[in-house]
């Protein structure tokens, strides 16, 4: 089972399930930890490989990961603490995760807080990821993970992002770098489906109005799906959590009361 940090309140009965990017770890939820537990019980996860979920050897074996397989690690916590829904708040990679699993537990799921969603490829990130496929076996993982943090979030505010997901990045192994970014071979035809499906479950997308690589995409979804809406934080990239803590906690603790 991956590692997992609980904080339960005295007297809430909700849940909120964080669920980090690839790369990062629980701990990039540090500015969001006092907020929440004043209202709701909150339940922390690190993914298979990153923080402290190091890989089992069984999941040393496998060739391949899959998000349905990661999706699965998510349930197996919430299923051995007995928590049958909870709200789920997510980052980067995080937000495709908790899509996936509103797609395939969809019960299970009281809303979606989704913080630098991703839920399109544009052309420059493309062409980053075939780049990276190319020479990600033969050059030090954490070369090309900053290069990606860089071209992701290149402003100086948007240093401590970077410094912090690098920082967690440092801790994955080689190998399991290399699983993770194989996952990408499944994004297209995912992100397609999510942007063409109203999967019906209020959703609220949190972007930095620096984020240019996927807040065009997010402006289109919140449009067109009518359970989403669109809070854009100015001057702010990517990970808008650990940029804008304050307005970001406010605007998401605000959206959750009204569910």
């Amino acid at each position: 089972m991956i590692h997992y940090s609980l904080y339960p309140h005295k007297t809430a009965q909700q849940w909120v399930t964080f669920v980090h990017g690839a790369g990062g770890s629980s701990s990039i939820w540090f500015k969001q930890i006092r907020a929440y537990t004043k209202e709701y019980n909150v339940l922390l996860l690190d993914l298979r490989g990153h923080g402290n979920s190091k890989p089992s050897l069984a999941a040393a074996l496998k060739e391949r990961y899959t998000f349905d397989t990661i999706v699965a690690d998510i349930i197996e916590v919430l299923d051995y603490e007995n928590i049958k829904q909870s709200h789920f708040v997510g980052i980067s990679l995080g937000t495709i995760l908790i899509r996936q699993l509103a797609e395939t537990h969809p019960k299970r799921v009281l809303s979606m807080v989704m913080g630098g969603a991703i839920m399109k490829l544009n052309v420059r990130s493309q062409i980053l990821m075939r780049f990276g496929n190319i020479v990600k076996s033969v050059i030090p993982y954490i070369w090309l993970y900053q290069f990606f943090a860089l071209i992701i979030m290149p402003k100086d505010n948007h240093k401590e992002s970077r410094l912090l997901f690098v920082r967690e990045a440092k801790k994955l192994y080689h190998k399991e770098f290399i699983r993770w970014y194989r996952l990408t071979a499944e994004l297209k035809p995912l992100l397609r489906f999510f942007r063409q499906v109203d999967v019906g479950i209020p959703t609220l997308y949190v972007m930095g109005e620096e984020d240019y690589m996927f807040l065009p995409s997010v402006q289109q979804i919140a449009l067109s799906q009518e359970s989403a809406s669109l809070s854009v934080v100015p001057q702010c990239g990517h990970v808008v959590n650990v940029e804008q803590p304050v307005v970001f906690n406010k605007t998401t603790l605000n959206f959750l009361s009204g569910i």
